[in-house]
């Protein structure tokens, strides 16, 4: 994060950004130069510290949701929830906090987020039980289906309007303030301890619904938790930070490969990797083609889209669900 915040259109020497960070941390040592000050304490550090959380996030309800639903292909843009939220900030944004009952863009984009879960999650049984393929399906339909929504929605939007919903669309941490930290910031770690509380019966999840049960764990009452601290955490790094795609599939995937599923050690290890890799893509994003910025979703589609096929093609045991 220091690296990332010393490198811009202006380079800065790592002991003059870890100064400044700790001097308004602390309050300890000497400022630094007015401009160089506020270049890294006011525009570098909130973007990247939010770009962090966000990584961190959205790899934890990926992780959240491949186990909930027995497929290594889940994240949360493949089951809708970014759509959904994507949907529900749009309509707030061109049609007012009255479109979604008066709630904020953050609350709307939860709201989307839990609604889109619901329907993927009700579409995804058979005979009363979740089928890994039949998930995967339909959350790539509804996604469609949210998709469309969004897009038709803009044709009543003005300029400046569609300026701000292709931020949504896209992503980016580049208009990152230090007053959206503390909201976002306190849900990714509260729900990061909690999903990690519940390790044991996550690990239970991983043996099936029927070997849970056996072990004391109310399947059911489970899964709808899950859901809504899932949906919980994709809608509010979404309200923040706009549509970011394949973190939640690629990072729990990676760290599973390498630590094993027990959740209590996974979870954990995700959410730093999920930050580190998302502030390395934001890295990537300003200086790939400076003194323009690429948005994060075109980078992160990039990276992730091709792991999501070297993914489809590992786990050939999906085709027989």
């Amino acid at each position: 994060m220091i690296v990332a915040i010393s490198i811009g259109a202006v380079n800065i020497p790592l002991g003059d950004v870890w100064s400044i960070v700790l001097h308004h941390v602390t309050g300890r040592g000497t400022g630094a130069d007015p401009a160089v000050d506020q270049i890294v304490w006011n525009f570098r550090t909130p973007r990247v510290v939010l770009a962090a959380v966000v990584g961190a996030g959205l790899a934890v309800a990926g992780g959240v949701l491949q186990t909930l639903v027995s497929n290594p292909l889940a994240d949360p843009t493949v089951l809708g929830f970014s759509y959904g939220a994507s949907l529900g900030a749009v309509l707030v944004i061109t049609a007012g906090g009255a479109a979604l009952g008066g709630v904020g863009v953050s609350g709307a984009a939860f709201l989307g987020a839990l609604a889109a879960g619901a329907l993927v999650f009700a579409l995804g049984q058979r005979a009363g039980r979740l089928a890994p393929t039949r998930l995967v399906l339909a959350g790539v339909a509804v996604g469609y289906v949210l998709l469309s929504a969004t897009s038709y929605v803009q044709l009543d939007a003005t300029p400046t309007e569609l300026r701000t919903v292709m931020f949504w669309m896209l992503g980016s941490v580049a208009g990152a303030q230090w007053e959206q930290l503390p909201t976002v910031t306190t849900v990714v770690l509260a729900g990061t301890v909690l999903l990690t509380l519940f390790g044991r019966r996550l690990n239970a999840l991983l043996a099936g619904d029927e070997s849970a049960t056996a072990l004391g764990v109310d399947v059911h009452r489970l899964r709808g938790f899950l859901l809504v601290v899932s949906a919980l955490l994709t809608g509010t790094v979404i309200a923040v930070a706009g549509g970011i795609g394949f973190v939640g599939l690629m990072i729990p995937h990676l760290v599973r490969l390498t630590t094993g599923a027990d959740h209590r050690r996974l979870l954990p290890l995700t959410a730093l990797l999920g930050a580190v890799y998302l502030v390395l893509v934001d890295l990537l994003s300003r200086t790939l083609n400076r003194p323009n910025e690429l948005p994060l979703g075109i980078l992160t589609a990039l990276l992730g889209a091709p792991f999501f096929l070297w993914l489809l093609r590992r786990n050939k045991g999906l085709d027989s669900v």
